[in-house]
């Protein structure tokens, strides 16, 4: 049975191509973080390897061991806490796909975070690709596609997860998972349309409170002076040559953060994301002109299109700290 929710054309498009032996050796999984891309590879790895006349069961021998990470057949690699996934990665990859099945139907691999191969791995995967081993599917899931080679992207099918509204959302947490309504709700509008975010932050608390932590030192900086704004600066520069994914979802959350309160000034506080944070939010939007709001939010997303470009992040978070309004009354020289 598949876990993804909301994606009823991928589904039916991959269990027609299930039932007529007509898949394909690769695929490119595209959507936004948590909307259930590595779900949905995990069930085609299941429905690959299934035991059962209607694949993916869940329930038998090959489907229990892939979900667990034990398949022998089934192999995963992504970013990690490392900065890219380089040729070793690759190379290993290549030589297991070389060799055929140990335990199940299909050998298949999965490539979280795929827009993180370097640039030799790109180019071995593509060489993989163009001459493709049989009984060997390669599933790529990405989130900024605009960063894979368009050569490796040619070679596969792309499926586009697209995500849910903050409604359906909703209902899924309160009716499947009891959640309360006033919780379902704040989960659901942080989430974005992905339910797998909102199903992490249920079994782990660590992720709600660690993005109040980030809020509370992105919305004190509008008080802080240069100095203060360019350690953090060199904070979070730090943490991106060491945690990408981590420094990334900061940035993200300002970004939302930002947005909030654009849409605050513009007298559409209805339809904020932080609504657990409505007060905190209509208080500095008060202190700040939408001019600045506006300029500062146009800043921010061409700094996070700079990092994902590789320019020196250092130079590109103080050039950002430098635009950041600051609230009437401070001095930035301290």
């Amino acid at each position: 049975m598949w876990q993804v929710a909301g994606q009823d054309k991928i589904l039916a498009l991959l269990a027609h191509s299930l039932k007529e032996d007509n898949i394909a050796h690769a695929y490119l999984l595209v959507g936004p973080r948590h909307v259930g891309k590595r779900t949905l590879a995990i069930n085609l790895a299941q429905a690959l390897n299934c035991d059962d006349v209607k694949s993916p069961c869940g329930q038998c021998y090959s489907c229990r061991r892939i979900l667990a990470g034990k398949h022998a057949d089934v192999t995963s690699t992504g970013l990690d806490f490392k900065t890219e996934i380089g040729i070793d990665d690759m190379r290993r990859l290549q030589r297991l796909a070389n060799l055929p099945p140990y335990e199940g139907k299909c050998k298949v691999f999965i490539i979280d975070e795929a827009e993180y191969l370097s640039i030799e791995a790109a180019n071995s995967l593509l060489k993989i690709l163009e001459e493709p081993p049989p009984k060997v599917v390669w599933l790529l899931l990405s989130a900024e596609e605009s960063r894979l080679l368009p050569t490796v992207i040619s070679r596969c099918q792309r499926l586009e997860l697209k995500p849910m509204s903050p409604e359906q959302i909703q209902k899924i947490l309160t009716h499947s998972y009891k959640v309360a309504p006033i919780k379902a709700k704040l989960l659901a509008r942080l989430c974005h349309g992905c339910l797998g975010w909102a199903l992490s932050a249920l079994l782990d608390d660590n992720l709600l409170r660690q993005r109040s932590q980030s809020i509370d030192r992105l919305s004190s900086l509008l008080d802080a002076d240069l100095k203060q704004r360019f350690t953090y600066a060199q904070e979070l520069a730090t943490l991106l040559s060491q945690d990408r994914r981590s420094a990334i979802e900061i940035m993200e959350t300002w970004l939302i953060w930002w947005h909030d309160l654009m849409l605050i000034k513009g007298g559409c506080w209805e339809a904020i994301t932080n609504i657990d944070y409505e007060v905190t939010l209509k208080k500095q939007a008060k202190e700040l002109s939408l001019n600045e709001v506006k300029e500062f939010a146009a800043n921010l997303c061409l700094t996070q299109e700079e990092i994902s470009r590789n320019i020196n992040a250092r130079l590109a978070l103080e050039s950002l700290m430098l635009n950041l309004p600051r609230k009437i009354g401070v001095n930035l020289n301290g």
